[in-house]
């Protein structure tokens, strides 16, 4: 079985690094665990938007939400606005609810559609969070209605970073600053010693590679192969900039708007606004992209827009001997749907559940743990690409060209069966519920061919009224709750 990882090292700071030593020392408080990083070497720091997944990790290593709050200039997040996805002009929400039945003779799109009543409004008045982010409204779920809807945060990443390593060195993780100039390694392949650039080394049982795009341990050192995402997700670049605030009211969604060559990304905090172009270089150059996203800000820009380059994909294995790669050191998914946070979390999870025995895993227990990463990159790039390839805009290259792609055949397999049978069909490790592919499929108007016959078991009066019942309980549950910016400052006291 081996000897227990009684040494374990981090390396890299920001997002990435200080979430593994913050869940590692509460998951391991026995072991050593100890963070290794650089002043000199800046952190991306982009990823403001994230998932509900967020409010389930701050509870298992016991964070406080409103001190995150303040520390982090958070705002809430109920999902996503998509403007000019679905075609120019046009928009539709991706929220952190659910549209009751997805299944069976109540199912509610499938009722929805066989009324066919314009006076009941979208599909997504029958949704609480759409409705709430249409209006700019934010409360916390009811106890009794945990499972109506559920919400995430924007926050500064270059800030929570600073928070979770204050919240960490607080429960004894010690960090060592200095630049790696060399990596030793073992008999056996895996890593031995860090040599630091003043000549001090750190010596470690497991090594968790959280280095960024660099991937100094798993991508450099062990030379672990990539997988490339790019046939599918062509964006290859993205420019960053925060923008001081407009004066409108912080919205609690983040927008995400189709240009040319990508999508421009717009997050509100507290005191700025987080602005970003994703796009691909095969369609447009950098200046030319550049310029695009200074046209979309609501303000002035607070500092020069900042160039981050990539690949979509991810390296073939993600624990190698003894060492794991979180973050940007092990794949990179373009954040269209807020996933670079939750792809931390679902591999940091996995691992610590595989270090609680005490002793190192298994060869076949890594194994697995290879395949599962590897899926949950596969089913998020298959979400990330139904957004593309459901467009109905053909108004520039990219958009002809992502409409008219071969789809990876797990994609293909899935849309083959919505559109025959109307089932949202999922698979193992996925990152989305049916509720959510639900709302990218409505939003682009991309429904299934025929209606289930069991849908008419339903008398089609009973089902208007009951979709009429659920719009109005929902539009005045929603008006009772206080506009965003207002129960903010009611619960962080400003």
């Amino acid at each position: 079985m081996g000897t227990a990882y009684k040494r374990i090292v981090i390396v890299g700071g920001g997002t990435a690094g200080w979430m593994t030593a913050t869940a590692v020392k509460a998951a391991l408080p026995a072991s050593a665990v100890e963070l290794v990083e650089s002043d000199d070497i800046g952190i991306v720091g982009v990823g403001e938007a994230t998932l509900p997944s967020i409010r389930d990790f701050h509870a298992q290593v016991g964070i406080n939400e409103v001190e995150f709050l303040r520390a982090t200039n958070a705002t809430f997040k109920l999902g996503a606005e998509f403007r000019d996805w679905s075609g120019l002009g046009r928009r539709y929400f991706h929220t952190f609810g659910n549209y009751a039945d997805v299944a069976g003779p109540a199912c509610l799109w499938g009722q929805y559609r066989r009324v066919g009543d314009p006076a009941l409004g979208e599909l997504g008045d029958q949704c609480v969070p759409t409705v709430m982010s249409m209006q700019g409204r934010f409360a916390r779920p009811p106890k009794e209605q945990a499972d109506m809807f559920s919400y995430a945060y924007h926050f500064d990443a270059s800030l929570y970073a600073g928070f979770l390593r204050t919240t960490a060195l607080k429960r004894g993780v010690r960090r060592t600053e200095g630049r790696i100039v060399e990596v030793t390694r073992r008999a056996d392949g895996g890593v031995d010693q860090l040599k630091l650039a003043d000549g001090r080394t750190v010596s470690g049982d497991l090594f968790v590679d959280c280095s960024g795009f660099a991937s100094l341990l798993l991508g450099r050192t062990l030379e672990e192969p990539w997988v490339d995402f790019s046939h599918w997700l062509p964006v290859d670049r993205a420019w960053a900039v925060p923008s001081a605030p407009s004066g409108a009211a912080i919205t609690p969604y983040t927008r995400s708007t189709a240009l040319e060559a990508g999508w421009a990304w717009r997050i509100p905090l507290t005191d700025r606004v987080g602005n970003g172009h994703v796009f691909s270089t095969r369609y447009i150059d950098e200046d030319r992209a550049r310029k695009q996203l200074l046209e979309q800000l609501d303000g002035p820009a607070l500092a020069e827009p900042r160039l981050l380059r990539f690949t979509t994909g991810h390296r073939e294995r993600f624990w190698v001997h003894n060492v794991v790669a979180l973050g940007l050191a092990s794949g990179f998914l373009e954040p269209l749907e807020s996933t670079s946070i939750m792809l931390i979390q679902r591999g940091l999870l996995k691992m610590v559940d595989l270090l609680k025995p005490g002793v190192p895993p298994a060869a076949p227990a890594v194994a697995a743990y290879n395949r599962g990463m590897t899926n949950v990159f596969a089913r998020i790039r298959d979400f990330v690409v139904l957004h593309y390839c459901l467009t109905a805009r053909r108004d520039s290259q990219l958009w002809r060209d992502m409409t008219a792609m071969d789809l990876p055949d797990t994609l293909a397999f899935r849309l083959h069966v919505w559109r025959q049978t109307g089932v949202l069909r999922q698979y193992g490790e996925e990152g989305f519920e049916p509720a959510s592919w639900l709302a990218i499929h409505a939003g682009n108007g991309n429904w299934p061919e025929h209606l289930d016959p069991v849908f008419n078991e339903v008398p089609l009066d009973e089902a208007r009224q009951a979709l009429r019942q659920r719009r109005d309980q929902i539009a005045a549950m929603v008006a009772a709750m206080p506009l965003h910016e207002d129960y903010l400052r009611g619960i962080l006291g400003k």
